[in-house]
């Protein structure tokens, strides 16, 4: 081991004198000890050297500020020194550039200690900038999965010279991928540079906990021949989280909590929705609270100006949505608070990771409950919680249309390619391993026939019809998987502000549209539409933006846990006497809620609900097999509502007999909202289409359990059970 300075403290018991450690390269030792100055590593990292040093893909698991990135990047710079990797030899992948830009000094120190380079690659970094990073690779490259899209399509980029010697990716927050399409997309991105490199890359994900880690890493490493592992040693919990929930009703009175709680810390305020930043930042800075705002439609400058003057201040709010939830330093916090509930336990638990980490505080969240239709999901998130729940990450299934995606930049990067050139680009076809090959020409037949693509000789290109649809700037449209709301840059002056919906640009007769934006008021001097561009001057009159998104429906056990926090005698967490009486008034007025069975319920003569606690997926499929049986049928979270609908027996018959009959096959109509939801979806032969989001939208395990519940079938001003249960 290297030798240790005598000024230095004596290792720790289980410090850096273990074996583990011991097998890092020698210079690395050093600098660990004599110029970090560390005493220890924690459990993490040093569970992580030996199998990461034998090549071994893994996922590494620890909350927030766990020590995640130092675990992989350690060992991996050990690598590189040992085996004398050259040139870039890494790449270091996030979901967000923000992520990257706030990592990008500490991985530049650690790398720089042993004469290894690190730079950035995304969006914001300037062409000539990338131009020297081109001529002189650095040997960690900080990226996303859309740059690196971007860098294998383009002409002016010799991407074989340039990623020839990658040996190693690092996923940050690979959770945050797997859950959606751009887990494939980044699945198929590292099967080109595999080829390109002639050689698998090992793969490294950073995660913070999530219900099914062996399943995230089998997906991860799907097909690769290297040992795999989960890397997940035991914590110190440290002091018991401290977690209440408030009932405040509106906005204006939770930003009057705010204002009065907590004065003279730092506390971000989380809300699932940037319209509820915008107006929540208004009110605080109406109470003289010093309040700075972040969330993904601001410009770069205004999310860093906001989140570093944060990181220095101290008696001050940041609001932000979930873009704040990934790790990103914005100094010591000691407060999270959470307006209404986000929609998942994991995200719960890495917005409680950002409080806690000085010596002898806890991790601590406040729920502020502005509406009434988020209470009980914010009572059942934390019952979840309590319960240790953590939703697992479910890759959505059949990617077929990142297949025709892929295709095109295939297309776009080898200057054409044949019908038998595919296969070895794409690998393993990540997600579509179940597909007959049959099915991918069928694919590859349909971008012919619509001109997507076209054949010259037998070599595939991008046809009439796909310049038209994917090729202005340069091809933008291919480089992400999902669709782009149509949006309008604001400007003051020459500053860049952020971006929002068009449909904000409505003028009126009246006078100019106003917006929120930044957390400021705004009212519009003009719009250049062909530039899409909107500049504006501050006003005292409040603004609204639009920022159209579909919202998130409840995931099933999510609901399902809203009976168990309804039937519990004492709340999950600490709550306010507000949030007591509430939950009073709520008991009372479903006091014949019982968990595990649903109610089907007559609430007047014509009007009937079955309130199965199933989620609006569910709920809308089972609405779907029932139609005809009502004359009006709407579905929400917790409920299917029936107008005009026959008397209860003859519905509790309808049900046992569309819904869990043996027969049944139960689907969810999917209409023209669902079909934008695949970006490149047109690049499918419909019955192909429909097979995919048939597939992303199987609501059969949760059905399957819905089914060995009883329903308790009732009127409401019944004390008793109406009909008894109806088994099946």
């Amino acid at each position: 081991m290297a030798s240790v300075s005598q000024e230095k403290p004596p290792f720790e018991k289980g410090g850096l004198g273990g074996f583990s450690f011991d097998q890092l390269h020698p210079a690395l030792q050093h600098h660990i000890v004599n110029t970090l100055g560390w005493r220890s590593l924690r459990p993490l990292q040093e569970a992580t050297i030996a199998p990461i040093l034998r090549g071994e893909h893994a996922i590494l698991l620890a909350p927030t500020a766990g020590g995640k990135t130092e675990a992989a990047v350690f060992p991996v710079l050990s690598r590189m020194l040992s085996e004398r990797w050259e040139g870039l030899s890494v790449l270091y992948i996030c979901p967000i550039k923000a992520l990257l830009n706030n990592l990008e000094p500490r991985l530049a120190h650690y790398a720089g200690l042993v004469g290894r380079r690190v730079a950035l690659w995304h969006g914001d970094v300037g062409p000539a900038r990338k131009a020297k990073l081109i001529a002189d690779p650095p040997d960690i490259l900080l990226t996303t999965p859309e740059s690196l899209e971007v860098t294998l399509i383009s002409r002016r980029i010799d991407h074989r010279q340039l990623f020839a010697n990658l040996r190693c990716v690092v996923l940050d927050e690979v959770h945050a991928f797997a859950g959606d399409d751009r887990g494939w997309h980044l699945l198929y991105l590292l099967e080109r540079l595999s080829r390109i490199a002639g050689r698998d890359l090992q793969r490294v994900g950073l995660s913070a906990t999530v219900g099914n880690p062996e399943h995230l890493c089998d997906w991860l490493a799907a097909g690769l021949d290297q040992p795999r592992r989960v890397i997940d040693p035991p914590t110190d919990a440290g002091r018991p989280p401290e977690i209440e929930l408030d009932w405040v009703g509106n906005l204006r009175n939770a930003a009057l909590v705010i204002s009065r709680l907590h004065r003279g810390e730092k506390r971000l305020v989380f809300c699932d929705s940037r319209m509820q930043v915008e107006e929540l930042a208004i009110e605080l800075r109406g109470l003289g609270v010093s309040t700075y705002v972040s969330h993904s439609c601001l410009s770069l400058e205004e999310r860093q100006a906001a989140e570093t003057a944060f990181s220095q201040g101290q008696d001050c709010v940041i609001v932000a949505t979930s873009t704040l939830e990934l790790g990103i330093d914005v100094g010591d916090l000691d407060r999270i608070i959470q307006i209404d509930t986000p929609s998942r336990v994991s995200s719960f638990l890495q917005r409680i990771g950002r409080t806690g980490r000085r010596p002898g505080t806890a991790r601590n969240c406040l729920f502020l409950i502005t509406k009434a239709e988020a209470f009980l999901p914010a009572a059942a998130l934390l019952q979840l919680w309590s319960e240790g729940f953590v939703e697992p990450i479910e890759p959505p299934p059949l990617p077929m249309h990142l297949f025709a995606q892929q295709i095109m930049g295939l297309a776009l990067q080898e200057t054409g390619i044949t019908a038998a050139d595919w296969p070895a680009w794409l690998g393993r076809l990540p997600g579509l391993g179940t597909l007959e090959r049959d099915d991918f020409q069928r694919i590859l037949d349909f971008m012919l026939e619509t001109e997507i693509l076209h054949t010259d000789q037998g070599l595939l290109g991008i046809g009439g019809s796909g310049e038209r649809q994917f090729g202005a700037r340069h091809f933008m449209d291919l480089f992400s998987v999902f669709v782009s709301p149509p949006s309008i840059k604001v400007f003051h002056g020459r500053q860049e502000i952020g971006e929002v919906h068009q449909s904000t640009f409505i003028l009126k007769e009246e006078g100019p549209a106003l917006l929120t934006l930044g957390g400021r008021s705004w009212a519009t001097q003009y719009i250049d539409w062909p530039r899409r561009k909107a500049y504006v001057e501050p006003t005292a009159l409040r603004g609204r933006s639009q920022w159209l998104s579909a919202g998130q429906p409840l995931h099933f056990e999510l609901c399902q846990a809203i009976p168990r926090v309804l039937a519990r005698a004492e709340p999950p967490v600490a709550f306010s006497r507000r949030a007591l009486e509430h939950m009073a008034e709520l008991r009372e007025a479903l006091d014949w809620v019982e968990p595990g069975k649903t109610f089907l319920i007559a609430e007047a003569r014509d009007s009937l609900v079955w309130w199965t606690f199933a989620g609006r997926l569910v709920n809308a499929t089972i609405a779907n097999a029932l139609a005809g049986e009502a004359t009006r049928i709407v579905a929400d979270n917790l409920t299917i509502s029936f107008t005009g609908a026959v008397d209860l027996a003859s519905m509790a018959t309808a049900i046992r007999n569309k819904v869990f009959g043996k027969a049944s096959e139960l689907a969810l109509p999917l209409d023209e909202t669902f079909i934008a939801e695949l970006k490149f979806g047109e690049c499918l032969p419909a019955e192909l289409r429909e097979r995919e989001m048939i597939a992303r939208h199987d609501c059969s395990d949760a059905l399957a359990l819905l089914a060995s519940v009883p329903m308790a079938v009732m009127r409401l001003s019944d004390s008793s059970l109406a009909s008894g249960q109806i088994s099946r």
